[in-house]
């Protein structure tokens, strides 16, 4: 019997080293991990135990389930860049499930309005579109996918070995153990998806449990409030509004939220609602099959593509967001609101 159990050890040991690539005799390792025990003061013994032994498939193993696959609708569905971006982003559940998460957080995210000024729906917005409030935080294991990153040939190795170090000194300060958090495949984690370049600078311990952890809910509501104050969030200010033009295609002026505009120069443009706004606005146009949607984009628009410099991105947590509110107004509008929305009433 000890026979056996000592064989089943040396098979399993030996299939652990078979799934595993040893990066210590990589060059650039190796400058790593003398760096983070020069400038970080990290043990080296410790660091060389950790890239000895690197998962080749960073990717969490996952069990295998009886899937009932619905079959596609034969309905056709519009194909303009934006109709297919929307349609990712905004449908499966998201307003409802963004309903739910506010209603659940409904005093955390009170608090966080009042503390940073953000309004509930947008927080929400983004949680759901970076993890689908939490039921996605990421099928990689951040440390093995950054090493990767960092030390195969790609591209954005350079960044990818600052993403790492910032890693493994957040992994430090919270003490948690590297090899078990799970995140994207570049590295982002928890429901809010921050790189671990962001986390010391704008995560936030929000239930003041002195741990910062994002994987959670309220710290991870306090962490997006901030990130967006920290970027220029304006209290109270809008964020954008569509707009009616001339035709059926935008052309002529540059669009996107590098390019801004007095709204006086722009003939034949207007807000199809109220739009009490007085700074220069950024034009967002977003292609559709048919025909060009276009908005006018606020400072706070710009804030949103902070998160992902990407004006359809923003878009779409706005729009997300606007749902979500509204869905929420009328789901509860039997019940006391907190105050909830007091930064658009």
């Amino acid at each position: 019997m000890k026979q056996l159990k000592l064989f089943i050890f040396l098979l399993l040991f030996s299939l652990i080293h078979l799934n595993a690539i040893d990066y210590t005799d990589n060059n650039e390792t190796k400058t790593f991990i003398n760096m983070m025990y020069e400038k970080f003061n990290y043990k080296q013994e410790y660091l060389y135990k950790l890239f000895k032994q690197v998962r080749e498939d960073p990717t969490v193993p996952h069990k295998t389930t009886k899937r009932i696959v619905k079959p596609l609708s034969e309905e056709y569905r519009p194909q303009g860049s934006w109709d297919i971006f929307s349609r990712v982003h905004l449908e499966n559940n998201q307003t409802e499930l963004g309903v739910e998460f506010m209603a659940e957080h409904n005093q955390t995210l009170e608090k966080a309005y009042k503390e940073y000024g953000v309004p509930p729906e947008y927080i929400t917005a983004i949680i759901g579109i970076e993890s689908h409030y939490g039921k996605n935080r990421g099928t990689y294991y951040v440390f093995d996918s950054l090493t990767h990153l960092a030390f195969d040939e790609h591209k954005r190795k350079k960044f990818y070995q600052y993403q790492l170090q910032e890693f493994l000194r957040m992994c430090f300060r919270e003490q948690v153990e590297p090899r078990r958090i799970k995140g994207s495949k570049s590295g982002a984690i928890g429901l809010a998806q921050f790189m671990p370049s962001n986390y010391k600078s704008l995560a936030v311990d929000f239930n003041n449990d002195g741990k910062i952890r994002i994987s959670q809910p309220i710290d991870a509501i306090g962490s997006v409030a901030n990130y967006f104050k920290e970027n220029g969030w304006k209290k109270d200010e809008p964020v954008g509004v569509r707009v009616s033009y001339e035709g059926d295609r935008f052309y002529g002026l540059k669009t996107g939220f590098k390019h801004k505009y007095e709204r006086r120069y722009l003939p034949n443009i207007y807000p199809r609602e109220t739009f009490e706004y007085k700074k220069k606005v950024m034009l967002i146009k977003l292609e559709k099959e048919k025909y060009d949607e276009l908005w006018y984009g606020a400072d706070n628009f710009y804030v949103i593509t902070r998160y992902n410099h990407s004006d359809y991105y923003a878009m779409a947590v706005h729009q997300l967001a606007t749902k979500i509110k509204a869905s929420y107004h009328k789901k509860y509008k039997t019940k006391p609101v907190n105050a909830l929305y007091a930064s658009t009433e």
